[in-house]
């Protein structure tokens, strides 16, 4: 489905950016790769994906909080595999307090890496996307671009941010063959949100799995964990033909959490 496309993914070396990637991989596109962590393990799994369809895939340690690194990435991307076909902004961190106990340097480096990252991929993926009238851009944002939780404000700030960027470019590119969607996902089990079980964990004093429960009890009806491979199905089928007309949605994969 994506032979010979070109597929950037921020945030790609663990949980969904990692997912989603190898997805891409797996259905042909070229991959390139971004983000910090056991970085040798992700290339050995998108690229054991990308050897059966003889795609290529690089990597970029951009750090997304900044424009200039982010730059130099796309550069990197287009002259090493090509031109940017599918966009994934996936990057992001997470940091919890209340508001008047928020560390400045934390709220200004949520909103770098979860928000204004995907403005700076976008701005420059954009022009070539329409000279070539396809492309699409999928922002990772999450049920906090829809509805809020106490104590992250600066995370739903950003998540509500991507939710609207995504909205005024769908609408920008609506007569293209260009797209733009969010996905909205609830409780994944990513480093990320494990750190949060943990936090739980300790808190309560339970074992792992009772503080998950707890963590999924509190938001998501189902009780379920979404997982990267059904974040990646879905980034797979806006990719897809039967797509082309879904613009400027946001997307929720979340167990009910917003339907209560």
């Amino acid at each position: 489905m994506l032979q010979g496309r070109v597929a950037l993914v921020t945030g790609s070396t663990s949980g969904i950016g990692l997912g989603i990637a190898t997805a891409m991989a797996r259905h042909g596109a070229h991959v390139m790769l971004n983000g910090f962590g056991d970085v040798d393990a992700a290339l050995a799994q998108v690229r054991a994906e990308a050897a059966t369809h003889g795609s290529k895939v690089g990597y970029h340690g951009a750090d997304m909080s900044k424009p200039a690194e982010i730059e130099a990435m796309m550069a990197a991307c287009e002259a090493q595999l090509g031109a940017v076909d599918v966009l994934v902004n996936n990057a992001g961190i997470q940091y919890v307090a209340n508001v008047e106990d928020f560390p400045v340097e934390r709220w200004d480096a949520i909103i770098a890496i979860n928000l204004s990252s995907a403005f700076h991929t976008m701005r420059l993926a954009l022009p070539g996307m329409k000279r070539r009238n396809w492309g699409r851009v999928i922002n990772l944002a999450s049920v906090h671009g829809l509805v809020a939780s106490a104590a992250k404000s600066a995370y739903v700030a950003a998540k509500h941010g991507i939710v609207g960027l995504t909205k005024a470019a769908a609408l920008e590119n609506a007569t293209t063959g260009v797209t733009v969607n969010a996905i909205c996902p609830g409780w994944v089990l990513t480093p990320l949100v494990q750190k949060q079980v943990d936090a739980r964990a300790a808190k309560d004093g339970v074992d792992d799995e009772e503080a998950k429960r707890r963590l999924l009890a509190e938001k998501q009806p189902s009780l379920q964990f979404t997982t990267p491979d059904q974040l990646a199905g879905l980034a797979l089928f806006l990719c897809s033909p039967a797509a082309d007309n879904v613009r400027g949605v946001a997307w929720s994969v979340d167990g009910g959490w917003i339907a209560q």
